[in-house]
């Protein structure tokens, strides 16, 4: 017999040879059929293999992360196997799952396809998903893979072949298709019930320009019908919320070729958001105990070279400048600056936490391929801050931020979100993360145990974590259901030594402080592109660039139309006068196009009796109020910042 342990801590007894599925099925026949995949000590397996005894088991379905995984590297052997099908002959490199679907790489031998041919091999993976047949694990001797793929004549399998040595190469087969994958895969083509393939890429072989260009087809692939009817509707709405689109339509931002890619120009409306954004965290951060500072851009070599970043993350820093023969890098982190200001005076425990925070603007060379709008640029101002702390004082510190956090959903009107807790990757030890595996486990139990103490909803990955402490990477959803990662909250227990960081504390010993690095705003860059998403450009009142247009009839009433203005402006609410000569009809279209939160409409009856006529950008007339009581109305709305725009 082998003993199963379940996430609720529940153990049971199963017999020898016994899979996750077998697992599933003693629960329920309706639990076996949602099962995809199952994760046995932390790895994820596929169902049907045999369990070890003593083992951690969770069963994973379509709802988690890991289920999705799976079933949509699964769909990308049933896209291949339509495909060679299809076009005998073909070679394929790689199919992975990706953050939305799947791909392969294929060698079709020159021939060309396009959306016809996309729509003929949905009908044919639907015609083969039906056959239900099985994906089949057999492990197999190099000699052996090597042989088949010879007779194939496939040199890309035999090239990854190089790479694996026995013992570690696998075959999955289903129905006429095998392929070399390392798997798992889900248990029958049958629960691929729905695909849609999206779109055709060129892809250099390996990624590299000097290797011949392969053939990327892209799909996505659903359980039912019905959740692919919805997807493919999200992705219609997110068109029309595209952040590129609406940034430039509203004058949000602009880039140039000139200024060079990835590095944004904030237009007037833009840095009105920002300015809205700043005054939010410094608000919330002064409440909270929070000490401003500003640091330079830049800073030597050495800096970085102690905080660890050159070895770690130089890929991602722009290259040094040498001036007088000392080398310079441009600011791609905050933290070693942060940590500088620590240092420069003495500290006690009464000090503690200190809490640092700054808008602090960073440098990081993406790589042109990966840049995409405002969410992932070169130049990005981030809402950052550092809390130096006791380990006594971790649990609450680390609760305040993610406290932090829900403050900041409520106002952003963000109801759905997980905090994914990324974890070290123990065997990549000294290599991407720092050599201290007593401290990994340490650090990653404080933060593990504060999560489930708050009963704050998270997920854990492994092989994510920053490469001196774990972090949580805050995952948000748009009202249209799309998925953003919005910010990470980072636990550091390294950089304090490397800075030689240190406190009295009340034994007069000195002590190393804990480090939790934060950002519940992200950057500017990343959150006003999910803004402007989230409320298809129309933003609550208190964070539009103009909150009002003030539109009177004819030029008649342009003298109370001003009056009306400095009113406004005395009260430090945004508007505009539209003194073009238009028919009032077209002025109400624009401004609604616009998407200004307030239209007031004045004519002769609203001179004449000191009143407004209020329109409400998405609902209409309002009626006609007088201005002292429209004028607070709105003022209020302002200051409490209502998010009721987000839909």
């Amino acid at each position: 017999m082998i003993h199963v342990t379940l996430p609720d801590g529940a153990v049971k007894e199963m017999a020898d040879g016994a899979s996750a599925m077998d697992v599933a099925k003693s629960i329920s026949e309706g639990l076996a059929r949602k099962v995809l995949a199952a994760k046995v000590d932390g790895e994820i397996r596929d169902a049907s293999r045999p369990l070890p005894d003593n083992t951690a088991l969770t069963l994973l379905t379509w709802q988690d992360a890991g289920g999705k995984s799976t079933f949509w590297h699964s769909s990308a052997h049933l896209m291949a196997e339509a495909v060679e099908a299809l076009y005998p002959g073909v070679k394929f490199w790689v199919g992975p799952a990706v953050d939305n679907g799947f791909y392969y790489d294929m060698d079709l031998g020159g021939r060309q396809i396009g959306e016809e041919d996309l729509r003929k091999l949905e009908a044919k993976m639907i015609e083969l998903a039906r056959k239900n047949s099985s994906y089949i694990r057999k492990e197999v001797p190099k000699a052996e893979a090597i042989q088949y793929f010879s007779d194939k004549g496939d040199e890309y399998k035999l090239d990854l072949l190089g790479g694996l040595k026995d013992g570690e190469i696998t075959f999955y087969t289903q129905g006429d298709f095998t392929d070399l994958c390392r798997g798992p895969h889900i248990p029958q083509t049958g629960l691929i019930k729905a695909v849609k393939l999206t779109n055709i890429a060129g892809a250099y072989w390996k990624g590299d320009e000097k290797n011949k260009m392969l053939t990327r087809v892209y799909g996505i692939a659903f359980p039912s019908q019905k959740e692919l009817d919805e997807y493919l509707a999200m992705l219609e709405e997110a068109k029309k919320r595209d952040h590129r689109k609406l940034g430039k339509e509203l004058g949000i931002f602009t880039f140039d070729d000139e200024v060079g890619p990835g590095l944004p120009l904030w237009m007037p409306n833009g840095t009105i958001i920002i300015e809205e954004l700043e005054r939010l965290a410094k608000e919330t951060e002064l409440k909270a105990g929070y000490k401003r500072v500003v640091t330079p851009h830049i800073a030597k070599e050495s800096l970085y070279i102690t905080s660890g970043h050159l070895p770690y993350y130089q890929d991602s820093m722009y290259p040094s400048m040498e001036l007088e023969g000392v080398k310079y890098y441009l600011k791609s982190m905050n933290c070693p600056h942060h940590h500088k200001i620590f240092a420069a005076e003495p500290r006690s425990y009464k000090d503690i936490p200190l809490r640092l925070a700054e808008y602090g603007t960073c440098y990081r060379y993406e790589q042109s391929g990966e840049l995409f709008g405002l969410m992932r640029v070169r130049c990005l101002h981030m809402n950052d801050a550092h809390i130096y702390c006791t380990r006594e004082q971790f649990n609450e510190e680390f609760k305040a931020v993610n406290d932090m956090y829900l403050k900041y959903f409520k106002i952003f009107g963000i109801e759905k979100y997980v905090m994914r807790l990324s974890l070290h990757n123990p065997e990549k030890l000294g290599q991407k993360y720092i050599n201290e595996p007593e401290l990994w486990k340490e650090t990653e139990t404080l933060v593990r145990d504060v999560l489930i103490k708050t009963n704050t909803p998270f997920v854990e990955v492994a092989d994510e974590a920053a490469f001196y402490g774990p972090k949580i990477d805050v995952q948000i959803w748009s009202t249209i259901g799309r998925e953003f990662t919005l910010a990470t909250n980072q636990v550091d227990f390294a950089q304090g030594r490397r800075f030689k960081l240190e406190f009295t504390n009340q034994h007069n010993q000195a002590e190393t402080p804990l480090i939790i690095h934060r950002a519940p705003l992200g950057t500017h860059e990343r959150f006003i592109g999910f803004l402007l998403e989230h409320y298809a450009g129309r933003f609550p009142l208190w964070l539009a660039p103009l909150q009002i247009k003030i539109l009177p009839i004819s030029d008649k009433f342009l003298d109370y139309a001003q009056t009306i203005l400095e009113s406004l402006k005395n009260a430090d609410i945004r508007a505009e006068v539209d003194d073009r000569s238009e028919k009032i009809g077209k002025k109400i279209r624009d401004t609604e196009l616009a998407k200004v939160p307030y239209m007031l409409v004045i004519g002769e009856k609203e001179q004449a009796e000191n009143k407004v006529s209020v329109r409400r950008h998405g609902k209409g007339d309002q009626g006609a109020k007088a201005l002292p009581e429209f004028i607070a109305e709105v003022s209020a709305e302002i200051k409490d910042r209502i998010a009721e725009t987000a839909s």
